[in-house]
């Protein structure tokens, strides 16, 4: 029975009426077992008229013992989701909504940029949705993050290397409980923190899979953008590329190479302490995750709300808000983020999501403290190594106006693993012009900028980041 309703499901989806394809998938889901129990979501509160797109959420338990579970939203392709590429997206953070990647970044929603006057912020459908080529699981991991939780506080206690097995886990019981997307090519896939997490989470899977662990997943690769590694490399980037920029004069720069010796990150005398300071305060007057953007603190005063916001917010929409956040200017990149916090704390929009009562009492986008989080993955640099090696493909692209994890710091790590050059460095184009440029290397191994892409290149680019990954997707040249 199971079976056969899954064959039907997917065979009806695009073919059936709206109201079978509901039955469908309600009967389905009543067969799962209840901790993976999920919603299909049709309408969603502030988008104007049904879905055009296929989007379930729902929880997978993970950790047993503390009652941890994690919170997904799974949108499927809307080319050809039988054979299309299926993508797990990690968000960065640690501890940040997979909602980013759904609604900032290379999902098929986003906010309409209108000043905030407490009714709930509008949402319409995003044509650079990477969802057109790819299905894609927005996950909110680690534990603590979105709507993910734990009945028992011990289950937030967790780090890299935990929270990366309880990704893997996650996966196999997921792909139990969607087995026609075993045969996709899988590719695990993100940002930031998140880009940080994808190589090892990535490597778990193969180290599975070569243990013949079941479901075996079908890893073809990965792709990260903008990744943190972890590593001194980061940082130590940022004084050169700051300097290319005009942010910091010759004479700093090189006071900084004398008496620094290349380590930006530990100081060894106070001469280098000095110049690191006058350093790092020169590279807090722009945005370290887009250089061209204006600075906005998240702690600017707050213009307040006119009196129908007012009403608006004591007529008890939102399920728990204790202290809204201050609202940024609504020139400013984060207005999006101010936005979403109003949305997802609304009682239609947990009801819509089916998000369980009493499991999450304030949603915010980052949880910047409050949960602990151990740092155990000093460095993924060997994880990209040990997968590249192993013949998996990889895309790394990084915005170029990123300070906090320049583009020259991450090919500096990819260079160092000394790969054969198989099509050397050379614009990549979108409509008669250089979206960014790129060099591929031997096994696999491809890296790319994004013109004007800042920490988060989808956010600010969206049109070539589909365009790249839609390329790289199909197998074919940037």
């Amino acid at each position: 029975m199971m079976k056969l309703l899954l064959r039907m499901r997917l065979r009806h989806r695009r073919l059936s009426s709206p109201p079978l394809t509901r039955l469908l998938a309600c009967l389905l889901l009543l067969l799962l077992p209840l901790s993976r129990a999920a919603t299909v979501v049709t309408r969603l509160p502030g988008f104007h008229g049904p879905l055009p797109f296929y989007l379930e959420t729902g929880y997978v338990d993970v950790e047993e013992e503390t009652g941890a579970e994690l919170f997904y939203y799974f949108v499927e392709s809307e080319r050809s989701p039988g054979t299309d590429p299926v993508l797990l997206w990690l968000t960065g953070g640690p501890r940040c909504s997979a909602f980013s990647g759904l609604a900032y970044e290379i999902g098929p929603v986003k906010f309409v940029l209108e000043p905030y006057d407490g009714t709930l912020p509008r949402l319409v459908y995003s044509p650079d949705s990477w969802t057109r080529v790819a299905s894609i699981i927005f996950l909110d991991s680690p534990v603590g993050s979105g709507f993910s939780y734990a009945r028992d506080p011990r289950g937030y206690d967790v780090g890299d290397v935990s929270s990366s097995r309880q990704v893997v886990t996650f996966l196999r019981k997921w792909f139990d409980a969607h087995p026609w997307l075993l045969s996709n090519p899988f590719y695990v896939a993100g940002d930031s923190y998140g880009g940080k997490m994808a190589p090892v989470v990535a490597q778990y899977i193969s180290e599975g899979n070569e243990a013949m662990r079941h479901p075996l997943i079908n890893l073809k690769g990965y792709l990260v953008g903008n990744p943190v590694t972890g590593d001194d490399i980061d940082r130590n980037s940022q004084i050169p590329y700051a300097h290319s920029h005009g942010i910091i004069s010759d004479q700093q720069y090189e006071a900084a190479m004398a008496n620094c010796k290349g380590d930006y990150v530990s100081p060894a005398n106070k001469l280098c302490a000095d110049v690191l300071q006058t350093i790092k305060n020169l590279m807090s007057e722009v945005d370290t995750k887009d250089i061209l953007q204006p600075t906005c603190p998240l702690d600017s005063p707050n213009p307040g709300r006119d009196a129908s916001a007012r009403r608006y917010l004591a007529e008890e929409h939102y399920y728990r808000i204790s202290d809204p956040p201050v609202e940024p200017s609504s020139r400013c990149f984060e207005y999006r983020y101010y936005l979403s916090y109003f949305w997802a704390n609304d009682n239609a929009t947990r009801a819509a999501l089916g998000v369980k009562e009493g499991t999450v009492t304030e949603w915010v986008r980052c949880k910047r403290s409050g949960f602990p989080y151990t740092y155990d993955v000093p460095s993924s640099i060997r994880y990209h190594f040990n997968l590249t090696t192993r013949g998996y493909r990889a895309l790394v692209y990084s915005g170029d106006h990123d300070l906090g994890i320049p583009f020259s710091g991450t090919h500096a790590w990819i260079r160092s693993f000394n790969f054969s050059i198989v099509d050397d460095w050379r614009a990549w184009h979108l409509d008669g012009q250089a979206a960014g440029f790129t060099i591929k290397y031997g096994n696999n191994l491809t890296f790319a900028t994004v013109k004007g892409g800042r920490h988060a290149a989808p956010g600010n680019r969206p049109k070539e980041c589909f365009a790249m990954a839609e390329r790289w997707l199909d197998n074919k040249p940037l």
